[in-house]
């Protein structure tokens, strides 16, 4: 996971106690809910033996029943190794699993999904597909968490050439939905286009990748990416083959140098790394600039020094305005999949994700209200209704 996802660290969590937080976790945040009654004999009869025998029977007949009579259709795996875990690092499955109950508990409660957590004592590639692939038949998508950069990458690409579900790595994708999201209004804001803005992405990673990627899409045509050798540009001998394929759609200036140099007249900075946003070099922004420094619990700029040189300001922390979390995004975007049978999750999906959760705030539109609340109630309906349309438009719905 990302820095950015999911965290409400910072001074609004400074009054917590560990006997607090503790008392919380203690046999675990999940359960299992019955939907059918076992109080009777009959219940017994109709839930177990000799009942069930004939729904097995049907879905032996015909494997599509299993939609219908099991959880699979509902069922998300949130599944990780344990190599990237919010801002704690590769600290092991065990360790994660905390994070991943958390992941599941969101599920359920802002689009109503269940989901089981899923954490792999491997870190090669070709073990976790083979698991996820011979498990396919318990789970309706695979939500990937935690999983470090670039090897994330891979994985991903390879899952959702293997199973026939929908398939999304959260840090990347859940990040880049919400960022769209957010840009949309706070373009609208300072009274732009996006096409016309010139982007800083500070960080590629997992969410830096498919921030650039994500932007791309959406028309954002001058993107600089940063890692932490500076400016990605296609001159450079040492890039990997992801930051090689950024360099081909990025950078059309052709910039050279470190951030000072891509900084300066930018109209947008996006930071998605550990790396600082230095205020001097804020200061060189163009006019009206936009800030969003979604580091945890330490953005890359503090947000009251950003806003001395930026019209608009972001952070991925829960005591600031604008905050961009992933729950904006994760929960909608898999209930929309899921509702109609999608097979994969394809970027015209993501797109309406965001344009769904930028018309939820669109009403009382401000500098320091880009994004609604992620406790709004009318935010999961309405990604989750703006996903399925898109999933019937993009040709991968099955029902």
């Amino acid at each position: 996971m990302t820095t950015v996802n999911d965290s409400t660290a910072g001074s609004a969590g400074a009054d917590l106690t560990n006997e607090e937080i503790f008392a919380a976790h203690e046999g675990g945040k999940l359960g299992v809910q019955l939907t059918t009654p076992l109080d009777t004999p009959r219940d017994l009869s109709i839930a177990y033996t000799p009942g069930v025998a004939q729904v097995s029977r049907a879905i032996a007949s015909d494997q599509q029943l299993a939609d219908r009579y099991t959880w699979t259709q509902k069922l998300v795996a949130v599944v990780s190794d344990g190599t990237a875990v919010l801002g704690l690092g590769d600290i092991g499955p065990r360790a994660s699993l905390p994070v991943m109950e958390g992941k599941s508990a969101l599920f359920k409660s802002f689009a109503g999904l269940d989901s089981i957590p899923l954490v792999l004592d491997t870190t090669d590639v070709d073990e976790i597909v083979e698991t996820l692939v011979r498990l396919r038949p318990s789970f309706g998508a695979v939500n990937l968490e935690d999983v470090a950069a670039p090897r994330c990458f891979e994985l991903e690409r390879r899952l959702i050439e293997a199973l026939d579900c929908p398939v999304m790595h959260d840090d990347q994708h859940g990040t880049a939905v919400v960022v769209l999201a957010a840009l949309r209004n706070a373009a609208k804001v300072v009274g732009r286009e996006m096409s016309t803005l010139r982007v800083v992405i500070s960080g590629a990673g997992a969410a830096g990748v498919a921030c650039a990627e994500i932007l791309h899409t959406a028309g954002v045509g001058d993107i600089v990416v940063l890692d932490s050798k500076g400016v990605i540009h296609s001159g450079r001998d040492d890039l990997t083959p992801i930051k090689r394929e950024l360099a081909g759609y990025t950078n059309p200036a052709g910039l050279t140098g470190g951030s000072a140099d891509a900084l300066a007249g930018a109209d947008v900075a996006i930071g998605v790394s550990v790396g600082k946003l230095p205020e001097e070099q804020v200061e060189t922004m163009a006019e009206g600039a936009i800030v969003f420094a979604l580091s945890n619990p330490d953005p890359e700029i503090h947000p009251e020094v950003a806003r001395r040189h930026a019209s608009v300001v972001a952070t991925g922390r829960s005591d600031f305005p604008n905050q961009i979390n992933n729950v904006l995004a994760f929960p909608g975007i898999f209930r929309g999949a899921l509702e109609v049978g999608a097979r994969e999750i394809t970027d015209g999906m993501k797109v309406a994700a965001a344009e769904a959760i930028a018309a939820v705030a669109a009403d009382d539109l401000a500098a320091d209200h880009i994004v609604p609340s992620p406790l709004d109630p009318r935010v999961a309906p309405e990604v989750t209704a703006a996903v399925a349309a898109a999933a019937r438009r993009d040709g991968v719905a099955t029902g």
